[in-house]
């Protein structure tokens, strides 16, 4: 038993207990000293139940943002209390390498040197990529430190470690080896600034106020001529046909002809094909397979030729004859230009369209041709789906399973390769003798042909490697304890932005690699946005910074306000008004501990028997409601309703503990009876412990602070035992009993305040019981009520003879008066006097105002009415206060 106040009594303890709660002096210290104590480490135990959590891993280029205090934060609620509860806790952490982002910062950095990647080759700028990484890449790591995350720090793990790096490479060979990875020509989406492909799922579409051009295209050996809709005229430049629906009456007569590409005289024929929308334009379209997803498909129906006419910057190629050279859209205004000279548009209208660009720079991408690397998706999507189906991975809200599903069941094969350097570079080799393509585990030094080999050039998508990450960082492939032990995780928490990019890919890795779930559960969680529902983005000017919330609130206020909106299955709406009501929580919880601990004397818990006790109402009731609580909080928990969680905590402590029952305490604490005190104390002391344990997941600061300064058995709140709800405390019979006490005691205090009574003024009071069993309730607890409507006299009686002399309410079966004399309405009866001579001569002024011509002339209407606004408020103020005046006269 560590006994924090056996050294010192009261007068000690008041010099000691700070009187405001300052939480930078508090966060670093507790930090350490968890981290000292390796409190947040956790290793395989016989003896426990895992619980284990992967962290959803922040780029290495990121810093805190309020979607990761959100997102950390939720899952240090869950992680802090199933660490409580005894299953040993797995909170594994690590960063993402980023490909594209971290790239691209690097790049940034070059060109403010003069220099390009290029310049300096593959091997310096990856020592420069390493080098930016080992200085600024533990950033975010530190942050979360500072929020509070409780993770397991010698665990952390980097998606290109040794270790996951070896993970990639299995993986990869593996489904080379199955043929479920393959090479191949087809339409990627292309970012011609980052210069690489891009999965479908990182294109953002956005609707853009574009044009439809309507081109003459003429049939060969025919003066019969056409016309062809299109938003892209440049694309012409690869057109290899043309193509009508099949069941489109109006042109079943071209199919089989052929057509003349406008500018560059190629010969197009005219197919049939149900892909082609008859409503579109004019039921005709041009086909592109080069440069168009849905052309490519189609070209390859009918065997089509693909003519790429771009570079890989999106400037025309040798194959746009004239127009090589230019910018695609440079190549749009030429193009348009020549074919308007030579009257080849018949029209142009305004055109609303969804146009892809690149989810990092925001370029527009080109569907582009190009060898690339794919896996095969559908063999891989069978078992994620069923595993979904049959409820072993269950998705919070249940909603997001039909957005899994969606994607899931119209799944396209995945482009895993990028035009980049840094990240995973793809395990194959090409022999510059043979052609033969070497994919393999280990780095393979020549051809069995005897030839020199290359390896590819390209890195695989980032979210290849995140992917593997609830296996590849307990050491997978290899077999281990750790593997065994604290795989398949718990729970994932994640974004909903990301089920298609990485809650997808892990469902598909993890069932074909590990033979089970990666995860049993996935809380979705929602976006953060400001208080009027707005995104927060830098543009808007909206944006609010974690770290600096952190300094002005402190981290518990800022994790608490968090917890307090995360509504399930609704965005999050954010103020900083929200935050510094969360410090004002802490202000109460510090204020009514520091109150506790200022009181408890020489009082040890292990020296009370809860039977040699004399309980009270208020000490049964307050058992009872910290019963119920404890309850009701294991339900949220378990469904991840931490907004419900934070609700009912904030409510117990604010309202249960510190305004009633603190309160109430009081008539022993400070009265002569040793049980009494001893009896307040025990129970001061055993809801204050308590609650700090249901408050530590989501305020570790403060509650640690506070329970250091308790007596209390253990080293730390963070490895305490989690409350379980006392069955026997829970009395229904006590809660109903005081809920109508406080609502007596609210209606009395009410009526003080409707009358003008100042708070320190004492005032007499009848009460009339008019259910049956309130006399008594009345009578035995008369002290409660007297000491908290700050009574004179309290008499419980039959009637009251004249009922009009009385301020009156009604409450829980009880009729309330506070007779309207007294030395206390006296003194309201001269404040009220003088208040409605005051507010008579202002009226007087504004009348006077208003009865000048020369104002109301001259005066600007505004003036005139805002004038006579004043007039009218002063008038309905003094009609109230005669009303209140005539009551207590």
């Amino acid at each position: 038993m560590s006994e924090g106040l056996s050294e010192h009594g009261t007068a000690g303890l008041e010099a000691e207990i700070p009187k405001a709660y300052e939480p930078a002096a508090v966060e670093s210290r507790w930090y350490a000293f968890w981290e000292e104590r390796g409190y947040f480490h956790a290793e395989p135990n016989p003896d426990r139940e895992p619980f284990t959590v992967v962290i959803p891993p922040p780029n290495v280029t990121g810093s805190l943002h309020l979607g990761h205090a959100l997102n950390n934060s939720l899952q240090d609620f869950i992680v802090r209390r199933k660490r409580m509860q005894g299953y040993e806790t797995l909170w594994l952490p690590g960063t993402d390498h980023a490909g594209i982002a971290t790239h691209a910062v690097v790049e940034r950095l070059l060109a403010e040197e003069g220099k390009t990647r290029w310049d300096i080759g593959r091997e310096a700028f990856l020592e420069r990529v390493w080098q930016w990484v080992e200085k600024y890449g533990g950033t975010i790591i530190q942050q979360l430190k500072r929020l509070g995350c409780s993770c397991d720090w010698d665990r952390t793990r980097f998606t290109m470690d040794e270790g996951c790096s070896r993970a990639v490479r299995e993986v990869f060979v593996r489904l080379y080896e199955e043929g479920l990875i393959y090479q191949g020509y087809y339409i990627v989406n292309w970012c011609p600034r980052c210069l690489t492909a891009i999965s479908d799922i990182e294109v953002e579409h956005e609707e853009v106020e574009g044009k439809l051009w309507y081109i003459r295209y003429d049939l060969k050996d025919s003066d019969e001529h056409f016309y062809v809709a299109t938003t892209r005229p440049e694309t012409m430049l690869g057109d290899t046909g043309v193509a009508v629906n099949p069941r489109d009456h109006r042109y079943r007569h071209l199919v089989g002809k052929t057509a003349v590409l406008p500018l560059l005289g190629r010969e197009l024929p005219i197919i049939a094909d149900d892909y082609v929308d008859p409503e579109f334009g004019t039921g005709i379209v041009k086909v592109t397979p080069a440069h168009d997803p849905n052309d490519f498909e189609m070209g390859r129906r009918h065997g089509l030729p693909e003519i790429n006419i771009f570079t890989p910057e999106a400037r025309v190629n040798e194959n746009g004859g004239p127009y090589a050279g230019l910018d695609r859209y440079e190549a749009r205004n030429a193009v348009v230009r020549d074919l308007e000279s030579m009257h080849y548009v018949q029209k142009v209208e305004p055109h609303l369209h969804a146009v892809g660009h690149c989810y990092r720079c925001h370029t527009v991408i080109e569907p582009y041709l190009s060898k690339q690397w794919f896996v095969s998706m559908k063999t891989l999507a069978e078992p994620a789906i069923r595993a979904v189906e049959e409820g072993r991975t269950r998705f919070i809200p249940a909603r997001w399973e039909k957005i899994y599903f969606d994607w899931m069941y119209n799944i396209r094969d995945w482009c895993i390769s990028r035009q980049l350097w840094w990240g995973h570079r793809i395990p194959a080799w090409y022999c510059r003798e043979c052609g033969q393509v070497i994919v393999a585990r280990e780095d393979p030094e020549r051809c069995p042909c005897g030839g020199e080999l290359e390896q590819d050039p390209d890195v695989l998508d980032t979210w290849f490697s995140s992917g593997l990450w609830p296996f590849s960082t307990l050491g997978w492939p290899e077999d281990n304890p750790d593997l065994r032990y604290f795989y398949p995780t718990s729970v994932l928490v994640t974004a909903f932005d990301i089920i298609f990019f990485w809650v997808a890919r892990m469902m598909m890795s993890g069932l074909h690699f590990m033979g089970d779930v990666p995860f049993r559960e996935v809380f979705v969680t929602a976006l953060i946005r400001d208080e009027s529902g707005k995104k927060m983005s830098k543009s808007s000017g909206n944006v609010i910074d974690p770290l600096d919330i952190i300094e002005r609130y402190g981290a518990d206020a800022l994790r608490f306000t968090l917890g307090h909106i995360a509504v399930p299955g609704r965005d999050v709406f954010l103020s900083e008004e929200r935050i510094a009501g969360s410090r004002h929580f802490c202000n109460k919880i510090w204020n009514a501990s520091r109150f506790v601990l200022l009181n408890l004397g020489d009082f040890r818990p292990g020296e009370v028997r809860e039977e040699d006790l004399e309980l009270t109402l208020a000490d049964r009731w307050i058992l009872s409601r910290l019963a119920g609580l404890i309850e009701t909080l294991d339900g949220y928990f378990e469904e991840y309703d931490f907004s419900e969680a934070c609700r009912a905590i904030y409510e117990f402590f604010w309202s249960d503990f510190c305004d009633w029952y603190v309160e109430l305490s009081k008539l022993r604490l400070y009265g002569d009876e040793e049980a009494g005190k001893r009896t307040a104390r025990y129970v001061l002391w055993t809801v204050l412990e308590q609650a700090l344990r249901l408050l530590h997941p989501f305020m570790p600061f403060i509650t640690e602070e506070i329970w250091q300064r308790l007596p209390h058995e253990g080293e730390s709140i963070v490895v305490a035992p989690w409350p379980a709800p006392r069955r026997e405390h829970l009395d229904p019979a006590a809660e109903e009993e005081m809920s109508v006490l406080q609502e007596v005691i609210t209606c009395l205090r009410r009526l003080r305040s409707e009358m003008g009574v100042r708070p320190n003024a004492r005032v007499e009071a009848l009460l009339v019981p008019v259910l049956e069993g309130r006399r008594e309730l009345l009578l035995e607890h008369e002290g409660y009520i007297t000491s908290q409507a700050r009574l004179s006299a309290l008499r419980v009686v039959d009637s009251v003879e004249d009922p009009t002399s009385y301020a009156r309410g009604l409450a829980a079966g009880v009729e309330a008066f506070i007779p309207l004399r007294g030395e206390a309405f006296r003194e309201e009866a001269e404040r009220l006097r003088r208040e409605i001579v005051r507010l008579e001569k202002e009226a007087q002024r504004h009348q006077a105002k208003l009865s000048n011509d020369q104002f109301l002339s001259k005066a600007p209407p505004e003036v005139v009415q805002k004038e006579r606004r004043k007039l009218a408020d002063v008038r309905l103020k003094l009609e109230k206060l005669h009303e209140q005046l005539q009551l207590i006269e």
